[in-house]
């Protein structure tokens, strides 16, 4: 159940010169849905990278960090089977695949990135992937994002997709992405995969940069379960088709942007979390630093027992400054520590506030999304990550995932 999230109108995402995207039934684990997405990249495109720091990471992120070297002019992405935890023979398949794309679309192997996500440790089906590479590519068109959006689900309910047009000194340039992730989400980076292109003309250097510090503002500020996959990758295009972005004025407004479509893309994979049912906003301001403010946030965002505090809307306040002092902030003062939901002041100087009733709590978090906000009163740096409740259907689609 999605918690205030749409599917993406596909009138509403703007096509990026450069960037076409070919879906395919190519019946991967499930016979009938869209489980393969080929995308064509026009030569010259800037391409970057940012992937999961899982050591076990899948055969695909291996041979997509490698590829990466290269020209890039393709990436062709699969759902139902991960190829991770499959050794060697999972990177040839994972290169096979890309040999069979190159040969479709005409170019060398290692032009083309390859993604997976689904099961792990199963045998990738090359040859069903192979068999479908022609209605992929048949399907190839400028304005097909919102089905690559649905190609590369798998828990997910919803589609994610959004689009942004920026100016630059040049002229007008669009940036559009799409996402994956509903489950296994935490930083560095979560079990997703975030695809985002622009017509913009950017050094791949300047890209790289751009990607990293997007994904920091997004991707890795969310959690859903504090669980880290072996197949985790955002990915930025660059087509060169529209405007330069050289200026220091061009290339901030090219971030912003594309961490705007990032961070709208990361906050609907928490509102699709599995089994969700409120979106929390977790901020933490006056700490010495930014790190020591996301750590106290994502102790808070972790907990399990604050998560199903939130799903029950129970103002269990004890559960949050729990949370807090189990951050491993050494020098923490928690006599200087106060605790909101929303503009509800719940503890001052480290203590329940003496005019908070339990009323005020209760309908607080009764509603679909609040913000758990913490001042730690230690210095002026903060940090926000977004998270989701955990509720019994949490449960019920991770016990029944495989089946």
């Amino acid at each position: 159940m999605a918690v205030n999230l749409r599917a993406p109108d596909p009138a509403a995402l703007r096509t990026v010169d450069g960037v076409e995207l070919g879906v395919a039934r190519a019946g991967i684990r499930k016979p009938g849905r869209r489980d393969l997405l080929v995308v064509r990249v026009a030569p010259g495109a800037a391409v970057a990278g940012v992937f999961t720091k899982n050591r076990f990471c899948a055969a695909p992120v291996v041979v997509a960090k490698a590829h990466l070297r290269h020209p890039v002019r393709a990436l062709v992405v699969n759902t139902g089977n991960a190829n991770a935890g499959t050794g060697r023979d999972g990177l040839a398949r994972a290169r096979a695949v890309c040999g069979a794309v190159a040969a479709a679309l005409g170019c060398r192997t290692q032009q083309v990135l390859p993604f997976s996500t689904g099961v792990i440790m199963e045998p990738l089906p090359v040859e069903r992937i192979t068999a479908g590479l022609p209605e992929a590519v048949v399907d190839l068109r400028a304005d097909n994002w919102a089905a690559a959006a649905e190609a590369i689900m798998t828990t997910d309910t919803v589609a994610k997709a959004c689009s942004r047009t920026l100016r630059l000194s040049g002229g007008d340039a669009v940036v559009t992405g799409i996402a994956k992730g509903s489950g296994m989400i935490r930083p560095d980076m979560a079990t997703m995969l975030g695809f985002v292109a622009t017509d913009a003309n950017v050094s791949k250097v300047a890209l790289q940069r751009i990607t990293k510090a997007a994904a920091e503002r997004s991707f890795n500020a969310i959690t859903v379960d504090g669980d880290t996959s072996t197949n985790d990758a955002f990915v930025c295009l660059a087509t060169g088709k529209g405007p330069v972005a050289r200026s220091t004025k061009d290339l901030e407004a090219l971030g912003g942007a594309i961490t705007e479509v990032a961070q709208s893309l990361a906050q609907a994979i928490v509102r699709d979390g599995e089994g969700a049912t409120k979106f929390v906003t977790v901020r933490v301001e006056g700490g010495r630093n930014a790190s020591e403010c996301r750590k106290v946030a994502y102790a808070i965002a972790h907990s399990p027992l604050v998560k199903t505090a939130f799903f029950a809307g129970d103002p269990n306040l004890g559960r949050i400054l729990a949370a807090i002092g189990n951050a491993g902030i050494a020098t923490l003062d928690t006599a200087k520590v106060s605790l909101y939901i929303d503009q509800v002041r719940v503890a001052v100087r480290g203590g329940r506030d003496p005019d908070y009733r339990e009323a005020q709590g209760v309908a607080a978090m009764a509603k679909p999304e609040f913000t758990v906000r913490v001042a730690l009163h230690r210095g002026n740096a903060a940090a926000t990550v977004w998270t989701c409740d955990f509720s019994y259907d949490y449960v019920k689609i991770n016990a029944e995932y495989r089946s």
